[in-house]
């Protein structure tokens, strides 16, 4: 497997939406005091917005509608 293929967009616009409220919330969290647990927020921020998962990668899972 190569850097190309292992970070390439494999994420869906929905999985991508889904990723970057979950991040904000968990950062909302962390920010509010509430939780150190929510900077973890930062991961599903992350991969939201570059669209593409490692974990996804390795599986070879894909969401994205666009044909590689």
């Amino acid at each position: 497997m190569t850097a190309t293929t292992f970070f390439a967009r494999n994420e869906g616009t929905l999985d991508r939406v889904l990723r970057v409220a979950l991040g904000l919330a968990l950062l909302f969290v962390a920010f509010t005091g509430r939780g150190a647990w929510g900077y973890l927020g930062v991961v599903p921020l992350l991969t939201g917005a570059l669209g593409t998962c490692p974990v996804y990668s390795l599986f070879g899972f894909n969401t994205c509608p666009v044909k590689r």
